[in-house]
């Protein structure tokens, strides 16, 4: 029985979705502990592309039970929609629960979240517009609605109704806005806790019955460690903790449950939307990573952007998360290059700086300062154990390694779930173990 938290070690998009899909046949509870539809993850299996936002990847496997935890927002019209397209591609959802305690994000919290980023000018953050953040506002202002509160319509109805005509309030005098009927937006509410309440949970105890059970739990957020709104980035955060402290309160679990955390990272790096970047490559390289890589958001479409590895991050998420191991992925993007670099330090202001700066004014003026690895200029997408690999392939990833101070467990090769070389089960497989080039284990100090 093992308790996994996964998760990004990066800015997101890291593709947490194929290594949560993978880690999944092992097992026997999914649970999403936070974030909204301003997250995607992407799955492709057998060529068919599945691109879910709330739903956990887990709901691929039959038998896998996938819970929505509490620290998770939901936006029913989207969770009803994702509902319907696996329905459609004949895939059961009778074993997804979630959370009674988890908050609703409800339409005016859409208006006021593009409002308010449209009022930002240069100071925007590059939010989704999904209405993320005025949810978890009011969650911390206690004016938001649970999914116990869409359950019961009586009292849905009174609570909007005030809600409704405050929130009208801001709508039209501080943004100019139309404002919103009350009665259409609860009759639009109640149909959709109709719909949804065969699924409603109490999700901790659900989850805490699963590991007196000795099942295997494995815990998956959104976005990443930079994004995370107590130790990210800020203020270009998300509004919740994708850290994985966050499974913890996002479910309602003691720490001591949890076993294994693993970092999921690019073999490079990307961000959407705005805040520091210090390896950005703005010239060919950066346009042949996000070509061959195809980055675009999940959730928006809009274009990511791409830089080097990042090792002062990488350690940073290390730190923070507590990481075990490490899954690394989108390596073949990388394949055409006749260098490849890595930046193992920053310069600010004329100092050698090995670790993250908080401040974000700081952080904008950091130089990345790199170390240099030759490409190996051959298709990977192809390999599927340690050996296949080129030797400089071998090389990067075994230095990766080193500079994050802990093993890598799985490198993906490529979307499907069949383009990836398992080093290490993440889940059963020991502590603290690393291959050496002829696949024999060997101990991280002597990488």
């Amino acid at each position: 029985m093992a308790n996994v938290i996964v998760i990004g070690a990066q800015w997101g998009d890291e593709g947490k979705g194929k290594i949560t899909d993978l880690l999944s046949r092992s097992a026997d509870v999914v649970v999403r502990y936070q974030g909204g539809v301003n997250a995607g993850h992407t799955i492709v299996v057998k060529g068919q592309t599945f691109k879910l936002h709330l739903i956990p990847s887990g709901i691929l496997y039959p038998d896998t039970e996938c819970i929505i935890g509490s620290g998770t927002v939901i936006d029913p019209k989207v969770l009803i929609a994702e509902l319907d397209q696996l329905d459609q591609l004949g895939i059961s959802t009778d074993n997804l629960y979630i959370s009674e305690t988890a908050h609703v994000t409800m339409p005016y919290h859409r208006i006021i979240d593009q409002a308010a980023e449209g009022q930002r000018g240069d100071r925007k953050i590059g939010t989704t517009g999904r209405g993320i953040g005025p949810t978890y506002a009011d969650k911390s202002e206690r004016t938001g609605i649970r999914i116990l509160d869409l359950m019961d319509t009586e009292g849905l109805r009174e609570q909007l109704e005030w809600t409704i005509n405050y929130k009208n309030a801001i709508l039209e005098k501080l943004y100019n806005l139309p404002p919103l009927n009350p009665q259409e937006v609860i009759e639009e509410y109640l149909g959709y806790a109709e719909r949804l309440r065969q699924y409603v949970v109490d999700a901790s105890l659900k989850i805490y019955d699963g590991i007196q059970r000795r099942r295997n739990i494995l815990f998956e957020g959104a976005q990443g460690t930079l994004l995370d709104l107590d130790h990210g980035t800020y203020p270009f955060v998300t509004s919740s903790n994708p850290v994985a402290g966050g499974a913890c309160v996002g479910t309602g679990l003691g720490p001591t449950t949890i076993d294994r955390v693993i970092g999921v990272a690019k073999a490079y790096t990307t961000r959407v939307g705005e805040g520091p970047f210090p390896t950005e490559l703005d010239g060919e390289i950066g346009e042949l990573l996000c070509a061959k890589g195809a980055e675009f958001g999940t959730t928006t479409g809009r274009k990511r952007r791409c830089g080097w590895f990042d090792g002062v991050i990488g350690r940073y998420a290390v730190r923070i998360n507590g990481l075990d191991c490490l899954a690394i992925t989108k390596l073949d993007v990388l394949d055409e290059l006749e260098e490849i670099n890595v930046c193992v330090a920053y310069e600010i202001d004329g100092e050698r700086c090995e670790h993250f700066p908080t401040s974000s004014r700081r952080f904008s003026r950091c130089r990345p300062i790199y170390k240099s690895f030759p490409g190996w200029k051959v298709s990977t997408t192809n390999c599927r154990s340690w050996q296949d690999l080129p030797k400089q392939a071998q090389d990067y990833l075994k230095y990766l390694a080193e500079l994050m101070t802990v093993p890598i467990a799985i490198v993906s090769l490529g979307a499907s779930r069949d383009q990836t070389i398992i080093l290490e089960d993440p889940i059963h497989g020991p502590k603290r173990a690393l291959l050496h080039a002829d696949g024999t284990p060997a101990s991280l100090l002597s990488v």
